[in-house]
């Protein structure tokens, strides 16, 4: 009985494993996929830059380091953004985050210098959500998400979202994992804007705006949140890290 129970609990998983693979080719999330441009060197930030409008006038701490855009609080509960020179209007960005579990961070699309901006959530840290949305700075703010994380990285809970959570909390431990790099993808269409995110190939979100509250084109941005979850934690010792950024633009209006 326990050898038929053990067969049973592998083909399962197997099961599992290959729906994921399953969507990640349906959603065409994949690095390869042609079309797609690199928008960091690696080497150095050109083409990119933190923007002083967003908090105290620094921004946070940016540098590069093994390939990756690391980011920081510069000192406890201040942050910031670093921006894309080039503005895009419809467009899909992918990149690879390995995050330290704590710090509040996300990927803004159509940002302005201000940060003002749709916000594909990475905010990696307990009750925080992975690419869910939120109107960063807007008038009316929204948030839209189907999990949450737990005190852990690799234990969620069901979020609210009528998007349904496409990883199952049991099966998240062996979907997402810490400590490496994961892959996270971005599209944003017309204006009020049709928004699809993905994790690791697999779709996690597919949301529409009731009306107009962005321009057309905006910036590509990172952020390093400012404060703190919980608040005596020091942000100034812990990371966020992307690498292998990349955009295909969909439409003319990138300049």
């Amino acid at each position: 009985m326990k050898r038929q129970i053990f067969v049973l609990t592998a083909a399962l998983f197997m099961l599992a494993a290959f729906g994921f693979a399953s969507q990640a080719s349906k959603s065409g999330s994949h690095a390869e996929d042609s079309g797609f441009v690199s928008i960091f060197g690696g080497k150095t930030l050109k083409g990119w830059h933190v923007s002083a409008k967003t908090q105290h006038g620094s921004g946070g701490r940016w540098v590069i380091e093994n390939g990756a855009i690391i980011g920081s609080q510069d000192k406890p509960g201040n942050g910031g953004i670093v921006i894309t020179d080039a503005h895009y209007g419809d467009f899909e960005v992918v990149l690879e985050m390995n995050n330290d579990f704590g710090p509040d961070s996300g990927l803004f699309l159509r940002s302005t210098e201000e940060g003002m901006a749709y916000q594909a959530l990475i905010d990696y840290h307990a009750d925080g959500y992975l690419m869910g949305l939120y109107g960063e700075r807007f008038p009316v703010r929204f948030s839209e998400f189907n999990f949450q994380f737990l005190d852990r990285p690799d234990r969620i809970k069901p979020g609210p979202s009528t998007f349904p959570l496409p990883v199952s909390p049991d099966l998240w431990p062996e979907f997402w994992k810490h400590g490496t790099w994961n892959v996270l993808r971005a599209r944003i269409m017309g204006n009020p804007p049709t928004i699809d995110t993905w994790i690791n190939g697999v779709q996690f979100m597919h949301w529409t705006d009731k009306g107009k509250v962005l321009g057309d084109t905006g910036g590509i941005a990172l952020q390093v949140h400012g404060g703190a979850f919980p608040p005596n934690l020091d942000l100034t010792k812990l990371f966020v890290r992307y690498r292998n950024i990349r955009v295909k633009v969909l439409d003319a209006t990138a300049k």
